[in-house]
């Protein structure tokens, strides 16, 4: 079966010198090596998916979804937002990168 969505990392706030900006987060999208190929992503939706101690309706995974705004430099980073800001462990985690809505 195909996977619907593409691997992706935290890679951190978006920051200046000495302010970050926590409601902006960066991703880097496995594969996407510039901006021209990050443009494909613009408007999809993320997931960051983690596990919590404690049980909701049976279930401990939980889920943080978002949306990729803008690319972020020429290496291929995206800028995306959250409906919460994600917290610092998110740090180095891996997202996925629904590949809907699409823009084809």
């Amino acid at each position: 079966m195909a996977r619907l969505y593409a691997k992706g990392r935290v890679t951190g706030f978006k920051r200046g010198k000495r302010n970050q900006r926590v409601h902006t987060s960066l991703l880097q999208i496995e594969g996407v090596a510039n901006q021209e190929e990050a443009q494909f992503y613009l408007g999809k939706r993320v997931a960051y998916v983690y596990t919590a101690q404690k049980a909701i309706g049976g279930s401990k995974v939980r889920i943080i979804w978002g949306k990729i705004s803008r690319p972020h430099g020429n290496s291929g980073l995206v800028r995306s937002k959250f409906r919460q800001n994600l917290p610092a462990k998110a740090f180095g985690a891996s997202v996925r990168v629904m590949l809907y809505p699409s823009t084809i």
